[in-house]
């Protein structure tokens, strides 16, 4: 197979084509091009995919309901440019947790037709500090070990969220990374000193940035204070309602390793209404996803419009934008094959046209079929 059209690879956009071979790039060649002119005269736009590591639903469907939810939720984001993702639990009762788990297990190790791969798991909660739950149910426990580890076991857990305040948490961080898992601070009421140890202790990044931890104050930098001081890696979600526009410019500048997740909920690419959020119902309203008293509830956000939102209104070029969107995550998440459009790398590719809309998608070498606006 081959696609031809303006190639945003991390080195700069290139006019050309790529060839597919066994569902991997064999081949990448072109003339390279100002980002700025890709898509002129109708050329396609050829992007790594995306990659979401915080995904709690899709299509009507939400992670924690197990059975074939995880079915829906990777077609629905594979349909808006998402390729890989890692499916994100909520805090809920252990039990609830180990059900989710089990029923993505075998989604992890067999990618569906017309999905997106799932990369494994983040669990989010129920480690997470009691007093900065956000939309988070009141499930939060203390985290041990051995009960991660028996977790591991259902699913592969990728990510994990963890308040490193609480009582015999930093000290988990070690075994943790050591059981390759990546520990990321978030749901927390700790402060910049808290945020500094926990990096210390091999803390990898942090939960949605600027979300559900304590902002940044110049005598109490608090959490915000220590990721940007000193974090490398971080998440954050650009669909303009939970950070401001002027936040992001700032994280950007601040955080080397910055990568966009949409923490989407069941709304995603679904019309306003009531959807499920672990056990809770939400509401998505003008663009957002509140529970009844109005707090932020994940999001609607899909990876294609947070692409755009870089492009059009941060004002990034397509070379940062997918950077940010696909391939710094890769990069943090150990991935060597994805998130770039390179030689031997697997044929994730989304064809977008000049105003950034999706055209085409290909997971793994394989076409998905795609809603394309008259």
């Amino acid at each position: 197979m081959r696609l031809e059209g303006d190639i945003v690879t991390p080195q700069g956009v290139i006019s050309g084509h790529l060839t597919v071979e066994h569902g991997r790039i064999a081949s990448v060649s072109g003339t390279p091009i100002e980002s700025a002119r890709a898509g002129e005269g109708g050329r396609p736009v050829l992007l790594p995919g995306f990659i979401d590591t915080h995904v709690h639903g899709g299509g009507g469907r939400d992670t924690m309901e197990a059975g074939d939810a995880i079915a829906t939720i990777a077609k629905r984001h594979a349909r808006h440019g998402t390729t890989a993702f890692l499916a994100t639990t909520m805090t809920a009762p252990v039990g609830e947790i180990e059900a989710a788990l089990q029923a993505l297990g075998p989604v992890c190790r067999t990618r569906g037709p017309g999905q997106a791969r799932v990369l494994g798991v983040h669990l989010e909660g129920p480690y997470i500090n009691p007093d900065r739950l956000g939309a988070q149910p009141a499930h939060a426990i203390p985290a041990t070990l051995a009960e991660v580890l028996r977790l591991n076991a259902f699913a592969p857990i990728k990510v994990l969220t963890i308040a490193p305040e609480m009582p015999g948490h930093l000290a988990l961080i070690g075994p943790l990374r050591d059981a390759g898992i990546r520990v990321q601070i978030g749901h927390s009421a700790g402060s910049y000193d808290d945020g500094v140890a926990a990096l210390n202790a091999g803390a990898a990044g942090f939960t949605h940035l600027f979300n559900a931890m304590p902002g940044l104050h110049h005598r109490q930098p608090g959490m915000v204070g220590a990721a940007l001081a000193h974090g490398q890696h971080a998440e954050l979600i650009p669909d303009l309602l939970h950070v401001h526009p002027g936040a992001i410019r700032a994280a950007l500048r601040c955080i080397p390793g910055l990568f966009c997740v949409t923490d989407s909920t069941a709304a995603a690419g679904m019309p306003d209404g009531d959807y499920r959020l672990g056990e809770y119902t939400v509401q998505k309203c003008l663009g957002g996803v509140r529970l009844p008293d109005g707090t932020l509830a994940g999001s609607a956000l899909t990876m294609d419009q947070a692409l755009r939102n870089l492009v059009h209104t941060l004002g990034l070029d397509l070379v940062e934008a997918s950077r940010r969107t696909s391939t710094a995550a890769a990069e943090y998440l150990g991935l060597h094959d994805r998130g770039c459009l390179a030689a031997g790398a697997w044929a994730d590719v989304v064809v977008m046209d000049g105003g950034l809309q999706v055209q085409r998608v290909f997971v793994e070498g394989e076409e998905i079929d795609v809603v394309v606006d008259a």
